[in-house]
């Protein structure tokens, strides 16, 4: 069973913040998703640090076998490095993992663009 994550707080400062950040799962054959969390970050630095984040939230309450990918995507640097470069480049970035009934979709994108 998976919990969502508390509601993120927006700045406050007047600059809009460039990278949003979602994370939902997707059960199979229901047209709604769940909503895991969000967040609006300033960089895409940031952005990386809370899919990793929302990453080993959603692994820590799968069974094991179902987070293997997600726990091996937490330790691969030279992905993080890719991610990082999407993001910088003004691209999103998305890592999608699954269990026997739900997809789980993390994603990351500049603000503005189309998710």
């Amino acid at each position: 069973m998976l919990t969502s994550a508390p509601p993120a707080a927006l700045s406050t400062g007047s600059r809009p913040l460039p990278y949003r950040c979602r994370a939902a799962a997707y059960p199979l054959n229901e047209v709604r998703s769940i909503p895991l969390g969000s967040h609006d970050a300033t960089s895409p630095r940031l952005a990386l640090r809370w899919l990793r984040e929302r990453t080993q939230h959603i692994t820590d309450q799968l069974d094991a076998a179902y987070a293997q990918p997600g726990l091996h995507w937490l330790t691969d640097e030279d992905e993080h490095e890719r991610a990082l470069a999407y993001l910088t480049s003004g691209t999103g970035y998305q890592l999608t993992l699954y269990d026997e009934s739900t997809r789980y979709v993390l994603l990351a994108y500049p603000a503005g663009a189309t998710p």
